[in-house]
């Protein structure tokens, strides 16, 4: 239950979504993180305000808000005309409140669920992002972004320590500066049978001042998809790690819908390091509908107790762990609804709801 309108203002359009679903779905899926007894706070929408021609000179500003049921994001994006074979320049400003459960959330019943631990990020950033051109199946993306993080409690009250006393930022102080110069490529190779993907990530926290973070922080994900009959079996492989100086806040989290299903975000460990394989196997059942079958694990490889405050120790996440479950995928003009049912290695059972949304 929702409701969108597309608006024009001359040259420029304006969208906006209201949307009263997710109340339903995050009351089935997750404990509640916090209750401030305002009805607004369960009602998700979001607003986009779209300009082509800003300047006379085909000049593009996007404007984007969302707001979730515990989240928000506010995104500022201003593009310049270039040639086709320069890299495309945007200059980004974004401030975002989200909680922070994957390193700092508390498993419940079996891992299977994860509430909060009282760690919120308020995140500002800016930069530039440069779009180099696209050459056969390889993309990349360069940007270069100043980052404020300040970690906030429930109330939005800063703070520096989490519920144990221990620090939540690498400063040790209410919040961490850094400048990061961050590189991405992605692989994709398609034919009628089978498809293949791989997408890499380098982030590089630069030396400008002494108290500002210093580290490199490399991420992957590999993924092949393949035909079998009337069905498509995919698998997925992902890792990173990172060194250097590091907040809580930036530990690989594993477990949860897109990592291992059958337990709550965050619930099978946070490393410095970590491997997930998920494999899934997809089947028709009708013309809207299908079924699936899945396999998830993941690991920390025994890196969690290099994260500051050893955070997933403290909570008592194993550090590795496996899920496996079915489900269904329905699919409607705009996207796919999909309803997960999963078991972790604790035999604790959970249900993930998901939208994917096609935007035009």
């Amino acid at each position: 239950m929702g409701a969108q309108k597309s608006i024009h203002a001359g040259k420029a359009k304006i969208d906006v979504n209201v949307d009263f679903t997710h109340k339903l779905c995050a009351a089935l899926m997750l404990p509640p993180l916090r209750d401030n007894g305002n009805p607004l706070s369960l009602i998700i929408g979001s607003l986009c305000i779209k300009h082509p021609n800003l300047f006379g000179g085909s000049e593009k500003l996007d404007v984007s808000w969302d707001k979730g049921l515990y989240d928000s994001n506010i995104l500022i994006a201003y593009r310049r005309p270039r040639p086709e074979w320069l890299a495309q320049q945007s200059f980004v400003i974004q401030h975002s409140i989200s909680p922070e459960i994957g390193v700092h959330g508390l498993p419940i019943d079996n891992f299977s669920r994860s509430g909060s631990g009282g760690v919120n990020l308020c995140r500002f950033s800016a930069g530039v992002d440069l779009n180099e051109p696209a050459s056969s199946n390889w993309s990349s993306t360069t940007s270069i972004k100043f980052e404020h993080v300040r970690p906030i409690n429930d109330d939005g009250r800063s703070i520096s320590r989490d519920i144990d006393g221990f620090p939540v930022t690498c400063s040790g102080g209410p919040h961490d500066n850094m400048v990061v110069l961050k590189q991405e490529s992605h692989y994709a190779k398609a034919n009628e049978s089978s498809f293949s993907q791989l997408s890499l990530q380098i982030e590089q926290g630069m030396p400008v001042l002494s108290r500002w973070l210093i580290f490199n922080r490399f991420k992957f994900v590999a993924s092949k998809g393949l035909k079998v009959g009337p069905a498509f079996f995919l698998t997925s492989l992902t890792g990173g790690s990172i060194v250097g100086d590091m907040a809580p806040y930036q530990a690989f989290a594993i477990g949860g819908l897109g990592s291992v299903r059958g337990y709550g975000e965050g619930a099978v460990g946070s490393g410095r390091s970590c491997l997930v394989v998920n494999n899934e196997l997809t089947f028709p059942l009708n013309k809207v509908l299908e079924g699936t079958i899945f396999v998830d694990c993941g690991t920390d490889l025994g890196s969690g107790h290099h994260v500051p405050g050893n955070p997933a120790l403290r909570h008592g996440k194993p550090g590795s762990g496996f899920g496996f479950g079915y489900g269904l995928r329905f699919k409607f003009h705009s996207g796919q609804f999909q309803i997960d049912y999963a078991i972790n290695a604790f035999q604790q059972k959970s249900v993930y709801f998901g939208i994917s949304n096609v935007v035009s």
